[in-house]
C-alpha cells in the first residue's frame, strides 16, 4: 500500500494541513492517500465520473477520514459502533462498482440486488424462471449470480448458434467452490464437471471408446439381466399387483447395478444390500452440491468464512463416505485382476490398455461419471415416466398395441437385442426425455475465448447456462410444447432434443441411456398395467420435489403394477431366476 501512496499527487500532502502532522497521524495520512489512490483506480476502471479528478477524490476522502480520525480519538467506543456499520456499507458500495463492471456489454438482463445479484430470484425452479425472463429479455440474456455474470441461452435456434457453432470456444466448465474444492478435493470430478484440459481430453477419449455404438452392443447382456431383475422386483414387491409400491428403490437398483457391472464388473443384486443404501444416499446428496443455485457460498465468498457452515461440513462428510466405497470398489477389482478372475469391464479395460495412459485420478473420474450419470438422469426419468403413465392409460394402451405388433402378451420379456424397432415406444422415450428434462439446466460451460453473438462480444472466461428445459419447450419448434404427446416424434423425427446437452460437452452416454430406457419401457409396459394410487401432480414444474436441486426429482408416490398375463410373467421370472 505504501508503494501506491508514493505515486500519489504529493501536492495534496503539501496543501492539506491535517496531513502535514508528523505525530501519530503519519499512518492515517498515508492510509488516506492510499485509499484515495485505490478508489480513484476503481473509478477510472468503471468510468463512473470523469468530471472529477484524482485530487478531488483524494481530497474529499482525506478530509472525511481526517474528521473521522478526530472522532475516533475523542470517542473510541462510539466510533467502534460507527465502524461496525460503516465498514460493511463501504464493502457493499465497492462491491456494487465491481459487480456493475463485470456485466457483459450489449446483453440485456434482469436487475439484481447488491452482493447476491439475481440469486434470490432463481433459488427455486431456476430453469422455469429463466424461460419466463426470456420472454422479456430475449432468448439470450445475462444474469448475475453474486458478482459472476452468466449468459443464459433459452431457445433452440440460439443454442445451435452458441453451442453448435462455438463448440470449441465453449468446451470448458466453471469451477464451483462447494463441488470442486470440497466434494471433489480427493477423488476428483466427473468428466462432465471437469474444466477443459489435456487430462479431460484423455478421459473423454476413454469414455467415448467405452460408450460408442459397438461398445453399447456388448453391454446388451447386462441390460437384459438388469431389466429382467427390475420387472421381477416390480412383481414381487408389488405383490403381483395387489398392493401399491414406490418404484424408486427398484429403479435405483437397476441403474446402480448396471453402472457397477459396466465399470467394475460387480452387480447389486438386491436393494437390501448395504452398498445400495450407502451409494444411493451419498450420490443423491452430492448431486445437490452440483446445483448451480443451491449453494450460496459458490457465489458469495464471504459465506465461505463461516465456521458454522453446514454446507461445507456436509460436503466434506459426503466426500469421505464416497471415497470409502470408491476405494473399496477399486481394491476389489484390483484383487480380482491379480487373480485373473475379473469380468470384462470399463475400468479393467482402461487399466489394461497401455495406450490410454490414464492415471488413478483420471480412472476415478471415469468411474464417477458412470456412477453419477445413471443415478442422476436415467433413474429420475424412469421415475417421472412411470408416474405419468399411471395417470395416462390411453398412452399405455397405444404403447401396448404397438409392442404387440412384435411380441405377444405371453412374451412379457421383449428381446434385449431389439434396438428400438418399435417406433411408438422409441417416440415415448424421447417424449419423456423432452417433457421432463430432468437436468433442466445442462451443466454450465465456460468460454475459453471471446465469442461474438449478435454484435455483443462475450469475453473469455464467461459462464454460460444452456436452459435445456426452455429449449425443449421452444414454441418455435413445437406448436404445443407443454402437452405430453409421443406422436410428435413420429411427425418430426429430426426435431432437436436438448436433454443430453449440445456441442463438445454433450453427454457421452446418450446411446447407452437410450438403449436402457427403451428396453425398460418395452418390458415394463408389456408386462404390467400401471395403475395410480396417489393423487400426484405430474406437471414437470409443479411436481418437482426439490426445486433447488440440479436434477428435477418427482414427489414420492406409489402405483400398482398389475400383470397383463400373470401366468406368463411368473414363468419368465422363474426361468430368469
Amino acid at each position: 500500500m505504501w508503494l501506491v501512496s508514493l505515486r500519489c499527487d504529493h501536492s495534496l500532502e503539501r496543501s492539506t494541513e491535517i496531513l502535514r502532522s508528523r505525530s501519530h497521524t503519519w499512518i492515517f495520512r498515508h492510509s488516506f492517500i492510499s485509499l484515495g489512490c485505490v478508489l480513484q483506480t476503481i473509478f477510472r476502471i468503471l468510468n463512473l465520473s470523469p468530471r472529477f479528478t484524482f485530487s478531488t477524490y483524494t481530497m474529499a476522502i482525506a478530509t472525511a477520514l481526517a474528521t473521522l480520525q478526530g472522532r475516533v480519538i475523542e470517542n473510541p467506543w462510539q466510533s467502534l459502533g460507527v465502524a461496525a456499520f460503516l465498514v460493511p456499507f463501504l464493502y457493499v458500495i465497492l462491491n456494487e462498482f465491481i459487480r456493475s463492471s463485470a456485466r457483459v456489454k450489449g446483453l440485456k438482463g434482469p436487475t439484481g440486488l447488491p452482493l447476491i445479484g439475481n440469486l434470490a430470484q432463481i433459488r427455486v425452479n431456476a430453469a422455469e424462471q429463466y424461460r419466463i425472463w426470456s420472454k422479456k429479455f430475449g432468448a439470450v440474456y445475462q444474469i448475475q449470480l453474486g458478482n459472476i455474470p452468466v449468459v443464459v441461452v433459452n431457445s433452440a435456434a440460439s443454442a445451435k448458434v452458441l453451442f453448435g457453432q462455438n463448440a470449441q470456444a465453449l468446451s470448458s466448465r466453471p469451477e464451483f467452490y462447494t463441488f470442486h474444492k470440497i466434494v471433489s478435493n480427493t477423488a476428483g470430478t466427473t468428466i462432465g464437471t471437469s474444466p477443459y484440459s489435456d487430462s479431460l481430453k484423455r478421459r473423454r477419449k476413454g469414455a467415448a471408446s467405452a460408450l460408442n455404438r459397438p461398445s453399447v452392443e456388448t453391454y446388451v447382456s447386462h441390460l437384459d439381466i438388469e431389466s429382467k431383475a427390475f420387472v421381477e422386483e416390480l412383481y414381487r414387491y408389488g405383490g403381483g399387483g395387489s398392493k401399491p409400491v414406490d418404484p424408486m428403490p427398484m429403479i435405483q437398483r437397476l441403474s446402480l447395478s448396471l453402472a457397477l457391472t459396466l465399470n467394475w464388473g460387480v452387480r447389486v443384486a438386491s436393494q437390501e444390500e448395504e452398498l445400495f443404501d450407502e451409494i444411493t444416499e451419498v450420490e443423491e446428496e452430492i448431486s445437490r452440491f452440483r446445483s448451480t443455485t443451491g449453494n450460496l457460498q459458490d457465489y458469495i465468498p464471504l459465506l465461505r468464512l463461516n465456521p458454522f457452515s453446514t454446507n461445507s461440513k456436509k460436503a466434506a462428510v459426503m466426500r469421505a463416505r464416497r471415497d470409502k466405497y470408491l476405494n473399496a470398489l477399486n481394491k476389489d477389482l484390483e484383487d480380482r485382476m491379480e487373480k485373473g478372475t475379473h469380468s470384462p469391464c470399463i475400468q479393467a479395460n482402461v487399466i489394461l490398455d497401455k495406450e490410454a495412459k490414464l492415471n488413478n485420478e483420471e480412472l476415478t473420474s471415469i468411474s464417477l461419471t458412470m456412477l453419477s450419470g445413471g443415478l442422476d438422469t436415467v433413474t429420475t426419468l424412469v421415475a417421472w415416466s412411470i408416474g405419468l403413465l399411471s395417470s395416462r392409460p390411453d398412452i399405455q394402451e397405444k404403447a401396448g398395441k404397438a409392442i404387440q405388433e412384435f411380441y405377444g402378451k405371453n412374451e412379457p420379456m421383449c428381446s434385449a437385442d431389439d434396438d428400438q424397432k418399435c417406433a411408438y415406444v422409441a417416440a415415448l422415450v424421447r417424449e419423456c426425455l423432452r417433457y421432463f428434462t430432468v437436468l433442466r439446466l445442462a451443466l454450465p460451460r465456460t468460454s475459453i475465448r471471446d465469442i461474438t453473438y449478435e454484435g455483443a462480444v462475450i469475453p473469455k472466461g464467461t459462464v454460460f447456462f444452456l436452459n435445456a428445459w426452455a429449449c425443449n419447450m421452444d414454441p418455435d419448434v413445437w406448436a404445443d410444447p407443454e402437452e405430453f404427446r409421443p406422436e410428435r416424434w413420429l411427425e418430426q423425427p429430426d426435431a432437436p432434443i436438448f436433454t443430453y446437452g449440445l456441442g463438445y460437452r454433450m453427454c457421452a452416454g446418450s446411446l447407452l441411456a437410450n438403449r436402457e430406457l427403451y428396453l425398460v419401457f418395452m418390458r415394463t409396459l408389456n408386462s404390467f398395467r400401471i395403475e395410480p394410487h396417489d393423487n400426484t401432480d405430474w406437471h414437470p414444474v409443479r411436481g418437482n420435489s426439490d426445486p433447488t436441486s440440479l436434477v428435477a426429482i418427482p414427489q414420492k408416490y406409489k402405483v400398482r403394477f398389475v400383470p397383463k398375463d400373470a401366468a406368463a410373467l411368473k414363468k419368465v421370472i422363474a426361468q430368469s431366476s
